[in-house]
Parts: structure tokens; sequence; C-alpha cells
């Protein structure tokens, strides 16, 4: 997978280290190279782990495989557990913070702050909410939210004020382009995996936005303008309405930057994702009301934020009430950032909250709901991989 290639390239970076000596003058520079090396490593595990384990919280849990280390091509290892590869990306990530330079300036650099983004995302999901509290907490100090305006730019790559980090993309670098098949898989531009030429009507869109995520969408909220191009059809009737072609509803989340169309830097971290796991971590201590310290408080200061307006404050009668309020939030603020998937799978029970489409947009082969303890939600190890590792078979995940 493209993760285990960025794990080979920063093994390989890694070791080589080990047999250079930086020139006077250069040392800061070669420990920070190293210390985004170790960051990257941990990264790539973690984002395989978000995939393939199959509960975040269990340390003895099969994981994937941990690799410190450039293997030889006859090894044939196995997957370690969620511990293991825990451990291993918590020393990598202590390296990186020792190592890294100070400045932060730069979110297309890994730095000392994507450590401490990384560390609160991995404790929200492993359950250990008074470390991703104070985590978190930390960057929603220094970073705040953006404004309507800034919020806009962002995702025009003009604007930076709430990245923390992000994958910078831009013309003539090796990702840019689309690929036969009109995915970022084969080529570089985020946008790619929802339109072939733009982010218009007529730039040949072959996935539209849900009519249940759209529904969420108010059109005084600056997300609506980010989320849903302009020439979007939109159908008041559509759930009566047989034609399909009224109602068409374009994603402009990633519209494209320098003149390109559907090439956008992709966002890793934003103080956004930090203030919804505070909230998480209020949630999960009972702190689910009230105007400061609190789910609610926290909520509304997004919606403020985002509709440029005071808000009103929520109200929730029970604890699943606010996780689902959070489930909510997130899928709006984080829309087609990769989020959903996994968030229903670690939040989803807590939220008595599932996969629940518009029925439209499930008329055509009836898969309408999917459970959140529904096996699916943790990936299959693929085939090729038993191919080359037969050993990998007996450690398949369940329901496969």
């Amino acid at each position: 997978t493209g993760a285990y290639a960025a794990l080979n390239s920063a093994n390989r970076l890694i070791e080589a280290a080990d047999i250079i000596t930086p020139e006077a003058g250069e040392e800061d520079q070669y420990d920070d190279i190293l210390g985004q090396a170790y960051f990257l490593r941990a990264y790539a595990h973690w984002f395989l782990m978000e995939y393939f384990t199959t509960d975040y919280t269990d340390d003895n849990a099969l994981g994937v495989i941990a690799l410190d280390r450039v293997p030889t091509i006859d090894e044939q290892l196995l997957r370690n557990t969620n511990g293991e590869v825990y451990a291993l990306i918590l020393a990598d990530l202590d390296r990186a913070q020792s190592l890294m330079s100070t400045d932060t300036s730069d979110p297309t650099f890994a730095n000392r702050d994507a450590v401490t983004a990384l560390r609160a995302r991995i404790a929200a999901y492993r359950g250990n909410y008074t470390l991703a509290a104070t985590l978190s907490q930390q960057l929603i100090d220094k970073y705040g939210l953006a404004n309507r305006a800034q919020y806009e730019a962002m995702f025009l790559d003009t604007d930076n004020t709430e990245i923390i980090f992000k994958l910078e993309r831009t013309n003539n670098d090796p990702y840019d382009g689309q690929g036969a098949t009109g995915s970022p898989a084969a080529g570089g531009w985020a946008g790619a995996r929802f339109a072939f030429v733009d982010a218009t009507l007529s730039g040949s869109p072959y996935f539209e936005m849900g009519r249940s995520l759209f529904n969420l969408l108010d059109p005084a909220d600056i997300r609506y303008d980010v989320n849903v191009a302009p020439t979007s059809l939109i159908d008041p009737d559509y759930a009566t309405n047989n034609n399909p072609a009224t109602d068409i509803l374009v994603i402009q989340k990633y519209p494209g930057s320098e003149g390109q169309p559907l090439m956008n830097d992709l966002k890793v971290f934003r103080s956004s994702e930090m203030l919804l796991i505070r909230a998480e971590a209020y949630a999960d201590a009972g702190s689910i009301n009230g105007a400061t310290n609190s789910t609610a408080a926290l909520l509304k200061q997004l919606n403020d934020a985002r509709f440029g307006t005071d808000t009103a404050l929520p109200v929730f009668a029970n604890e699943a009430e606010a996780f689902a309020a959070i489930l909510d939030a997130r899928r709006i603020e984080l829309s087609f950032e990769g989020h959903r998937y996994k968030d229903l799978k670690r939040l989803g029970a807590r939220a008595s909250q599932g996969v629940l489409k518009d029925p439209i947009d499930c008329a055509f082969n009836g898969a309408c709901s999917l459970p959140a303890s529904d096996y699916r939600f943790t990936l299959p190890l693929p085939i090729v991989e038993f191919n080359a590792n037969p050993g990998l078979r007996e450690q398949q995940n369940p329901g496969y």
C-alpha cells in the first residue's frame, strides 16, 4: 500500500542518517529532517491502524505490521498487536519531538504541533480522553478557529489560519496529475475523486454529495458554500421526483488551486478537529451541557465561527444525544477529508448511529443502512498480501 511505501521511504532515510555526519552548522537541519522522518513513520503506521484494526481501544487486538527498519526481500512478517504498534508510534513521536525544529510556521512540513495533533487524535481513538483533552486544548489555544472568509480561503489554499499540518499539492510536483481512473490514488488531485474535469455541473462529476449530508447543511453556514458547487441542481421535490437529473449535488470541497482544477492541498490536521476532540472528551466525562466547559459550548463555538453570528446553545438529554451531535458536527466540518468511515466505527455505538442514507440515495441498490457494529467498518487484508505472505491469511479480519 501507499502507507507502507511511505514507511519504507522513512525507514531508508532513518537508516541512512546513521552513516551521515552533518557538517558544522548543519546539525539543526539534520535533526529536523530526521525528526520529520520519525513523524512520517508514526503517521503512516497510524494511517494503517485506522483501517485495519478491529478495535482501537484493545491493545491485544491485531493491528498492522510494525515496521521500524528496512526488511530483507525474503522476510514474511506478520501483524503485531495494537499495543506493539502503539508503542512504536509513540516512541517515534517522542523522537520526532526531540529532534524537530521549534518553528511551526510552515504547515506543509511536519512539525512539533503536528506531533501533538497526532497524539491527540490517537488518544481520542483509544478512548484516553484525559490525555486527548490536554493535547487538543494546547492546539485550540494556539490556533483558534478560522473566520468565514479564512475558512473559504483555506480550501482554496490561500489561508492557513487553522491548519496544523497539510500535504502540499502544487503544479509540476510528483502528485500533479489525475490518472486514468479519475482518482487521486492514480494521481494527486483530491477533487478528482469526485469529478473528471472540474468541480462544476459541466465538469463531469461522477460522485455527488449524498442527500443525507446535504440535508444537514444550512445555506447560511460557510461550509455550505465550500462543499456545494453553485452550479448544482437542487430539487426541493427530490424525494418524490423520479428524475435524478433534476437533483445533482456537485461537491466543491476541492475546487483547485494555482489555476489547476481539482488540485488542492490535503488538510491532515486542523484546529477544528482538535475542538471536536475536546468536545468528545467533555462528553465522555459527562459534561455535555452548559455555556462553558462542555460539549454544547464547544459545538456552539464552532457554529458561531461558521455562521458568523451567535447561534443557539445546544441542549442534550443524554450522552447518546451529545455523541450524535458530535458525529453530525464532524460530518459537516470534516466532510470529504477522510474521517466519516472511522468516526462511525469508533463513535457510532455511543451515538446510536450508523450509516443511514436518504432513501433516494439507496433506491437503486437498497443499501440504505449499516450499523456501526458491522464488521465492514474494518477493512479486509487484500488477497495480494496473502499471495506474497501466506501466513497473513490466518490473521484475516473477522467477516472476510
